[in-house]
């Protein structure tokens, strides 16, 4: 399809955004409005050397670019940060072990727990005491301070964690360990709460700045390789849908945590907005996981995030991960059932049909079916290996006494169970129907799988971008440049009060302009969103409304009480309009949009797609083989009618109609797909 002109208002900019994922490192080069995309094998034992590759090879030298990174979230799974000590309240060492008493698994009694990643022996108590009104009750001394240096110097620590009590109220004692730390000969990496996280709750923001110091050595080093060859302007998406400078997300690597599935929100969002389609369900099916996120009219945040088992307080969109990607491994297990994933064959060994693998794979099971066209893999730079995939899929499908092609379709049957499952948990269990939302599949394996899963859910329409494969990195290209900041306030009733609030968004404001300011950004462009955290007095958790616009006549306490009700009966079933309610926290949401491609709409053109039709090959579906027609996508015009069976071919992926799907192409390129 050819590359969409921007508007006349489009400001003229290169900005290169670039996605990591597991098997395949996605680069979308913005140039005049015009989109360009370059997809290669990711290289894990060195990120950064995929990365300039690919630069290399789209031939840009000079630019704005974003980045979509994984560094972050690797070393927390993996177990690949620093070795991290935290220092806290005397008293409170064991905060990391003791949690909250819910259970992640009520029924399981041998569940294992994450390991503390500040393990018992580099949990440092001082003495030192702020109280609930952050009036310090216990001074702590430069000699408790020196005594720490010296047991931390002993104790081989790389990076370190300060989680004082109340310090979110009076950050003076955290402030007087980070300084006397960054003396030390060897100064470790070092994070404070109440820079942070400055909230309250102990366990979540201990543990958030123990996240942010095991990842943040790591983090600084890989930042450091890549800022000298893409040079100093270089951005970092963060998991809330927005980028930050590198140096930023140096300090705070704990907001990249999920970097690369939040620009695949941002950028399935702008395709269905510009569309017309606002309340969608996106998909994106990469090589490794799948991540599926609700976006009802606006993309959805969370302040409560669990990554590998370690609570995350800071915002993030709401996604859902599950362990089912095109190179999740497909086995029999010990009682004879197939099972799929979560373990993946990534980008080494990759796939069996890449040649060097020898486990089967849902990419491979695809291959198989005809779903995927072993000469047309990344428009013809791979060639898939068929043979050696039916050889190996013979071998389970005798495992299971089955027939290969059988064995090929219940590899795709679990893994969509899979997916299905992720999608009715952000759906169904959350009061949203799925019937009402469009589905967005996306990542390079998404557009393959969306029919199926549509059909088994109900949902009505399936939308597929016109870069699928590649929407992640177009998400992380566009994304606008955005800090967030919070602040624990508690206040209820009399106390409640307009400009009791407005004084402390004011200086939360001032704070964050300074900082913007200081990294290059211009105040003039700088858009602020002001949030509440709120909830029944005595209750234990929190929902977030907008913050009451201010030329409201209305009583405060009223119109923030309506909202709560309306946001808790949407989450949770149902509200009592009786009980008093409370604002927890304030929230600031600092934005400087960053320019959209605005693409013209295309006059719809005639039904006929026979213009880009290259050829037919045997598919197998549900229904059974089925001969089927091959469309090439670039050539597909506006207005042009696809029915299924048959499949659609462009670099980034390979989009499936089974029998009784089809649509036009739209105005804007998608493929705007329905039953029959």
């Amino acid at each position: 399809m050819p590359n969409n002109p921007a508007s006349d208002n489009t400001v003229q900019r290169r900005v290169v955004g670039i996605d990591v994922g597991g098997t395949f490192t996605d680069i979308a080069v913005l140039e005049d409005g015009k989109l360009t995309v370059h997809k290669l094998p990711s290289t894990p034992d060195d990120p950064s050397r995929g990365i300039l590759q690919g630069v290399k090879e789209t031939g840009v030298t000079s630019a704005e670019f974003v980045h979509g990174s994984t560094v972050a979230t690797n070393a927390l799974l993996e177990g690949k940060g620093a070795r991290t000590a935290l220092v806290t309240t005397m008293g409170f060492e064991d905060v990391l072990e003791i949690g909250r008493q819910a259970r992640a698994e009520l029924y399981n009694l041998e569940m294992d727990r994450a390991p503390a990643l500040a393990p018992w022996e580099l949990r440092f108590g001082l003495p030192e005491r702020v109280d609930h009104t952050g009036t310090i009750i216990e001074d702590l001394t430069p000699e408790a301070i020196q005594t720490l240096i010296g047991m931390l110097e002993e104790s081989g620590a790389e990076a370190v964690a300060v989680s004082f009590l109340f310090s979110f109220l009076n950050t003076a004692h955290e402030e007087m360990v980070r300084d006397a730390l960054q003396k030390m000969k060897n100064p470790p990496y070092i994070s404070i709460s109440s820079r942070v996280l400055p909230e309250f709750r102990e366990y979540e923001r201990a543990s958030t700045v123990v996240v942010n110091a095991y990842v943040g050595k790591v983090m600084s080093r890989y930042l450091g390789e890549l800022e000298g060859p893409l040079g100093k302007g270089l951005r970092i998406m963060q998991s809330s849908g927005g980028s930050i400078t590198a140096r930023l997300a140096s300090e705070e690597p704990v907001r990249t945590i999920l970097s690369g599935p939040a620009g695949g929100v941002v950028g399935a969002f702008y395709s269905a907005m510009q569309a017309g389609y606002p309340d969608i369900i996106t998909l994106d099916m990469g090589g490794t996981s799948t991540d599926v996120s609700l976006c009802p009219g606006q993309i959805k945040e969370t302040t409560a995030s669990n990554i590998g088992g370690y609570p995350i307080g800071v915002p993030m969109i709401d996604i859902h991960t599950v362990g089912a990607g095109g190179g999740s491994i497909a086995r029999v297990d010990t009682g004879g059932a197939l099972v799929v994933g979560p373990e993946s064959a990534g980008a080494d060994p990759g796939p069996a049909c890449y040649g060097n693998g020898d486990q089967l794979t849902v990419t491979d099971a695809n291959l198989f079916l005809g779903r995927l066209l072993p000469d047309r893999f990344l428009g013809g730079r791979i060639t898939l290996d068929r043979e050696r995939v039916e050889g190996l899929m013979d071998s389970l499908a005798a495992q299971i006494n089955a027939q290969a092609q059988q064995a090929a379709l219940g590899i795709n049957r679990v893994v969509n169970s899979k997916m299905e499952r992720a999608i009715r948990s952000i759906s169904l269990e959350r009061g949203y129907d799925p019937r009402l939302f469009t589905l967005v599949p996306f990542g390079g394996a998404g557009p393959m799988h969306a029919c199926e899963l549509a059909q088994e859910l109900g949902i009505p329409r399936v939308l597929v971008p016109a870069r699928p494969g590649i929407l992640s990195a177009l998400g992380v290209a566009i994304a606008d440049i955005v800090k967030d900041y919070s602040r624990t306030v508690m206040l209820r009733g009399a106390d409640l009060d307009r400009g009791r609030l407005d004084e402390e968004f004011h200086g939360m404001e001032g704070q964050a302009k300074e900082e913007m300011t200081g990294e290059g950004l211009s105040v003039d462009k700088m858009l602020t969103r002001r949030f509440l955290d709120v909830r029944y007095v005595g209750q234990s958790f929190e929902l977030t409304i907008d913050y009451p616009s201010r030329n409201t006549k209305s009583d405060l306490n009223k119109i923030i009480g309506d909202s709560f009700y309306k946001a808790h009966l949407r989450r949770f079933g149902y509200a009592d309009k009786k009980e008093p309610v409370e604002i927890v926290n304030l929230r600031l949401k600092l934005d400087v949009p960053m320019d959209k491609p605005q693409t013209v709409p295309q006059i719809i053109g005639p039904a006929d797609p026979s213009g880009a039709l290259i050829g037919e090959a045997e598919v197998v579906f549900q229904e059974g083989s089925i001969i089927s027609p091959l469309y090439q996508r670039e050539q597909l015009t506006c207005g042009n009618r696809v029915s299924g069976p048959a499949l659609v071919i462009q670099m980034d992926c390979t989009t499936v109609l089974p029998p009784g799907w089809g649509g036009p192409v739209d105005p804007f390129g998608n493929l705007l797909l329905e039953p029959e």
